[in-house]
């Protein structure tokens, strides 16, 4: 066998499912095609959900340390043009701010980490340089995926070099497809698209300015959105701008002057170097499955969104941190024969989900686009009148997308083979997250009284987190008999008792809750062959 894991694909998915494995100790040959990392600006921002996973192997900080700075607010500010007038404002607290909110209000109902504002661009960099670092891992840039055959036994998997087009053959036990939208991995599994494909016409611009006394007009702020269809993203509020204009139907985009474009959208010329400027098409589309045998797919993969939202790449690490803990535990020998197949059933109606979210928060905006009237760009009474009008309807359609707390905390794993049902679900909706222990759900941040994250006191596997004097030996036996790995975590805390519902709740490795219960289960053995993937 030449490596455990080869992970296929570079991006952020496949760097993370690289990292989490090898922060388990298994070895991964990661390949992408690309000689470098991208320096397209795929993506603007980390949510708190990614933020508490890159947290777990102490990576939050270093990527806060490249992001924005954290004194920076995530505003979201519509204008009629930059050079023109506000018509409403979303506005939300910076890092160190909404770090204090969590603190204090402290109820389970926030995320541990606050969001981040950080391009792609920084981001992918980052990753590989924390990863060249390990001895667990080979990274090859300039190196393709070509195709693999499972055989049961093994997978053998075809590379090639792209700048020679030199051929290579490698063994390993499990192959990761994170290799985006276009995924060979995908097709040679004989998978394709569920869904609608180039929802809208966009053109991007990506640009160099420091023109602060226009792009920064009103303040700084994440996006700048107008009714004409333009966003305007600032990447690290000092020269770095992404522009999205979405384009009529019968728009050449070969005919499109990337600078006059922004000219156009701003209100007026400034000085910009534009670094790369194309047209684009969004997707709205979920794969027909997730994996099979050895092979498994994660990220762009299997899942593609309209940027709105941001839940393509958020989702994909989710994705990562799920396949690469089973993974490990099949490598280990105690993870069972359902526990690969518990990806698809997990994760796939998280992409389902996610895909609704985005297409929901895009009508929001279609429907803005609908109102419009160039009126509201005239300094007369009427237009003044107009822009009032419009503000309201633009605050009363609200801003869900950057505020889907239900969408990026409360999925949970109702399927699941590998959880220990329940019967009443408690209610969801995508705006809010209502803490809950109920299995298969993320379990809920709390800060204890001493001040200590309970998610800081998690083991590496699983943490039976206990409550109560009562013994926990039964379960811990029924572990030790599975070679299965538990740490037992004793609190005694009483709020965040009443937050995690149970005297005992049994926590997965990634953060989700296998079991709970108030006494130690009938049959033990039973509950942990089931959360192992084992359970017949």
């Amino acid at each position: 066998m030449d490596f455990p894991v080869i992970v296929a694909g570079g991006g952020p998915v496949g760097l993370a499912t690289a990292y989490e494995l090898q922060s388990r100790g298994i070895q991964v040959l990661l390949v992408e095609r690309n000689a470098s990392t991208t320096r397209h600006p795929k993506m603007d921002v980390t949510n708190g959900r990614s933020m508490e996973l890159f947290r777990r192997f102490g990576l939050a900080e270093a990527i806060r340390d490249v992001a924005v700075p954290r004194s920076s607010p995530m505003d979201v500010v519509w204008v009629t043009r930059l050079s023109e007038w506000v018509l409403a404002r979303f506005a939300y607290p910076n890092v160190d701010e909404w770090r204090d909110e969590i603190r204090r209000v402290n109820d389970g109902a926030q995320p541990l980490e606050p969001y981040m504002r950080l391009s792609q661009v920084v981001l992918e960099p980052t990753l590989r340089a924390l990863l060249e670092q390990s001895p667990h891992v080979e990274v090859r840039f300039g190196w393709s995926f070509e195709h693999f055959d499972d055989d049961g036994e093994s997978v053998h998997v075809t590379l090639r070099e792209v700048a020679t087009g030199r051929l290579e053959k490698k063994r390993c036990a499990l192959l990761a497809g994170c290799d985006g939208g276009g995924s060979l991995v995908r097709e040679r599994l004989g998978f394709s698209w569920e869904g609608e494909h180039n929802v809208a016409r966009f053109y991007m611009v990506h640009f160099r300015s420091e023109a602060r006394d226009l792009l920064q007009r009103f303040g700084i702020a994440w996006h700048y959105q107008s009714p004409t269809g333009s966003t305007l993203i600032a990447q690290d509020d000092r020269e770095i701008w992404t522009l999205h204009c979405l384009l009529p139907e019968d728009a050449a985009s070969e005919d499109i002057d990337p600078a006059q474009l922004v000219f156009d959208a701003l209100g007026r010329e400034i000085p910009i170097e534009v670094i790369q400027a194309n047209p684009w098409s969004p997707h709205l589309v979920l794969s027909t499955g997730y994996g099979r045998g050895r092979v498994w797919l994660a990220g762009d993969a299997v899942h593609q969104v309209i940027p709105t939202g941001g839940y393509g790449m958020n989702t994909g690490i989710g994705d990562a941190a799920d396949l690469a803990w089973k993974f490990a535990a099949v490598l280990e020998g105690w993870g069972g024969p359902l526990l690969l197949s518990s990806i698809e059933a997990e994760r796939r109606p998280v992409g389902a989900g996610v895909v609704k979210a985005s297409g929901g928060h895009m009508q929001v905006r279609f429907e803005i686009a609908k109102a419009y009237d160039p009126i509201i760009h005239e300094a007369t009474p009427e237009g003044a009148a107009a822009r009032m009008k419009y503000g309201k309807l633009i605050s009363s359609l609200g801003n869900l997308e950057n505020e889907a707390r239900g969408v990026e905390l409360g999925y949970r794993y109702r399927h699941s083979p590998i959880v220990c049902a329940e019967g009443d679900e408690p209610g969801w909706t995508a705006r809010d997250y209502v803490p809950s222990t109920w299995p298969g759900a993320r379990a809920p941040h709390v800060f204890l009284e001493d001040g200590t994250a309970i998610f800081d006191l998690f083991g590496p596997w699983f943490t039976l987190l206990r409550f109560t004097d009562a013994s926990a030996e039964p379960l811990l036996d029924a572990a030790r008999l599975r070679n299965v790995p538990v740490e037992l975590l004793d609190v005694r805390d009483e709020k965040a008792h009443a937050i995690y519902e149970r005297d005992f709740i049994l926590i997965r490795p990634d953060q989700h809750v296998a079991w709970r219960g108030n006494v130690m289960p009938d049959d033990p053995l039973a509950v942990v062959d089931r959360v192992r993937g084992a359970a017949q």
